[in-house]
């Protein structure tokens, strides 16, 4: 199994394939590359049915800051065939959000240092999310002046409409403890070692479960959960574009970068 273009690193242990996000440099935000090379993994792992086990992971400290604002800039003009590249470039994500919650593979999610946006995603739809105590989870995407569009329906999902709100409407950051007591992450760990230990732990009671069953138990659940959520992600994609392209998202972008608050973060905004 190939890792890409490097933003993948991707060690097989026997049925466990241990996927890291390989951009350390910025927090493993989420380009569009690592999400296609996400989607061949995980459409390998499909046709390969030795694979029973992902283990997602970040390098660096992070596991993944969300999406990576250049790559929105550089989608930003109009496709000449009348297509929106940031609905597409947005849509994409949460066909890789569908790729990861489908699978008929258990995945592991092992969160520390920022997991944001799209990393707040992963989380949200992997089996079994293991968080650091000093993990910082968040859904910035209302404070640069965008919506969380192909997130949204997980997280609900995972943490129900109530905590989802909270969570979308004050950008909030939630640590691993509180991730733990609102249902966001299943197993709390004080470092690293202990995570470790405790995921080796999750692993061996996975290899006890005949892999067909395991399958179709998730599929089984999945249905029981969902309603059609491809209407609902084509939506957000168009409407996430729209904000994409506002003076208000490309001010937002302009603070995050600058490292300064946006103009509606003063308090006579």
């Amino acid at each position: 199994m190939k890792d890409g273009d490097g933003v993948l690193a991707l060690h097989r242990e026997g049925n466990l394939l241990r996927v890291e996000l390989n951009r350390p440099e910025r927090r493993n935000a989420m380009s569009l590359s690592m999400v296609e090379a996400l989607l061949r993994v995980f459409a390998e792992v499909e046709a390969d049915p030795s694979l029973r086990i992902l283990l997602i992971s970040g390098r660096g400290g992070h596991f993944c800051a969300g999406g990576d604002v250049a790559d929105m800039a550089g989608a930003a003009a109009e496709a000449s065939d009348g297509t929106d590249p940031i609905a597409a470039l947005n849509r994409r994500f949460g066909d890789l959000l569908q790729a990861v919650e489908g699978s008929r593979a258990a995945v592991i999610a092992l969160c520390e240092g920022a997991v944001m946006g799209g990393g707040f995603g992963l989380a949200c739809v992997a089996d079994l999310t293991v968080a650091l105590a000093s993990a910082r989870f968040r859904l910035p995407e209302t404070s640069l002046g965008i919506t969380p569009a192909q997130i949204a329906p997980f997280v609900v999902r995972r943490l129900g409409l109530s905590q989802a709100r909270r969570l979308g409407v004050t950008g909030q950051v939630v640590d691993g403890r509180e991730a733990v007591n609102i249902g966001l992450a299943h197993i709390l760990a004080e470092d690293r070692a202990a995570a470790d230990a405790m995921i080796r732990h999750s692993i061996n009671d996975i290899r006890r479960c005949e892999p067909a069953a395991l399958a179709a138990t998730k599929r089984l659940m999945n249905r029981a959960a969902q309603a059609d959520l491809a209407p609902t992600l084509d939506a957000a994609a168009a409407e996430f574009a729209g904000f994409a392209r506002s003076e208000a998202a490309a001010q937002g972008f302009a603070a995050f970068l600058g490292r300064q608050p946006p103009p509606w973060a003063r308090e006579d905004a």
